[in-house]
């Protein structure tokens, strides 16, 4: 069965934007929105990875697209990653790398 317009563009959209995140990091184009940690001290090799990590949600999000039965597996990486990253913003290893005082909200916002 095929997904309705409004899934479908909603599913590409994610693919631009995992794209775009994808090019920032591997360029190192600190952008609030394709960089959650993005007024953080700067690792070129680890934000390289990153790069090349986000391919698989391109490729999952482009996959759910274009067939349905992929959809819950979309939804479901999404899910385990929102908590993930909320463990970072609560994280000590973030903690020690903020500004004293430096509020950790506009991460939450984005997570």
């Amino acid at each position: 069965m095929m997904n309705p317009p409004l899934l479908k563009y909603g599913l590409l959209a994610g693919v631009v934007y995992f794209c775009c995140m994808a090019v920032a990091h591997y360029f190192g184009i600190k952008q609030p929105l394709l960089f959650v940690y993005y007024d953080t001290p700067f690792y070129a090799y680890q934000d390289k990875i990153i790069s090349f990590a986000v391919v698989s949600y391109i490729a999952l999000f482009y996959s759910a697209a274009q067939h349905r039965g992929v959809v819950p597996a979309a939804l479901i990486v999404l899910g385990i990653t929102m908590p993930g990253l909320a463990t970072v913003n609560v994280s000590d290893a973030l903690a020690s790398v903020l500004n004293q005082g430096q509020s950790t909200t506009p991460y939450w916002v984005r997570d």
